[in-house]
């Protein structure tokens, strides 16, 4: 039963992730249920009683966000482009919709973009995404490594979790503007508390770029400063297909791994590095990093 749920379980992970690649392109029921080999006469029912959201407004919303995120990467294509390349027939729908959805129009979301609005919209596709039983892990997914040193920009969130999103578009815009490509700079997240405080504004973590040897930063930004991720022994899992969750994997590690492995965890928190994937069916992954003594 176990091996049937996760089989079953996986097949539905597969459908967001077809969904997060293909925004632009056939989002059908029938195209979509074809990716898990569902029948497309039931496939509604189990989108909607798995992710508690319909298929069409899943596929709407993450467009809408995908196109929201294009509009803030101000050198990028032109509010028309935007708007075709999200499913509208023309600028006008798509500029209803957005304001119906975000309270700003495209162009003043473009100029001046509102997060707070814009967290509470996409909540629903967050929401969605955590409904699925999140993956085990065993000691065969961990592995012992000393890796080095490595010097990083450190961009700081403080403050409400749930604000966490607004602090990642302005992580990425600030390394686009200092030309810090995730392809050539790697992508770290640095954890100081726990996920849930019970004191939210008491939530902590860093989001950092590694900087290749020679290379800086400015500074003049308050968010940014110039540290690193000390070098060491560490405990690694690394995590594909929906790395948006590393909590699973970190739990197994501090309730399982760590009591039964006999070793003691160094004083550094526990961190991430985040990939960008080319191999097909995969866009992104993690591993995470337990630092040992």
């Amino acid at each position: 039963m176990t091996a049937t749920l996760t089989h079953y379980q996986d097949r539905m992970r597969r459908v967001l992730d077809h969904i997060d690649r293909h925004l632009d392109g056939d989002l059908d029921l029938a195209a979509v249920s074809s990716v898990a080999a569902f029948s497309k006469f039931h496939f509604h029912r189990q989108f909607r009683a798995t992710f508690g959201i319909s298929l069409h407004r899943y596929v709407q919303l993450a467009r809408l966000r995908h196109a929201s995120k294009r509009l803030a990467d101000v050198t990028g294509h032109t509010i028309t482009e935007i708007a075709l390349d999200a499913g509208y027939e023309t600028p006008d729908a798509f500029a209803r919709a957005f304001r119906q959805r975000l309270g700003q129009s495209p162009s003043g979301f473009r100029k001046s973009p509102d997060w707070e609005p814009w967290l509470r919209a996409f909540g629903p596709l967050t929401s969605a995404r955590s409904r699925l039983m999140q993956p085990t892990y065993s000691s065969d997914h961990v592995e012992i490594r000393t890796v080095p040193t490595i010097p990083v920009a450190m961009f700081e969130h403080r403050g409400d979790p749930a604000t966490i999103d607004v602090t990642i578009q302005r992580f990425i815009a600030w390394r686009k503007a200092a030309g810090l490509s995730p392809r050539t700079n790697p992508t770290f997240n640095i954890w100081y508390s726990e996920r849930r405080p019970a004191d939210p504004a008491d939530y902590r973590m860093d989001l950092c770029v590694g900087l290749n040897a020679g290379q800086g930063v400015d500074e003049t930004d308050d968010a940014v400063r110039i540290g690193e991720i000390p070098g060491g022994r560490c405990a690694v899992v690394r995590v594909t297909g929906d790395s948006h969750d590393l909590e699973p994997a970190a739990l197994y590690l501090y309730r399982d791994w760590l009591p039964a492995s006999g070793e003691e965890a160094r004083d550094f928190p526990i961190y991430c590095q985040r990939f960008f994937l080319d191999e097909p069916g995969l866009t992104t992954a993690a591993e995470l990093f337990l630092p040992l003594k």
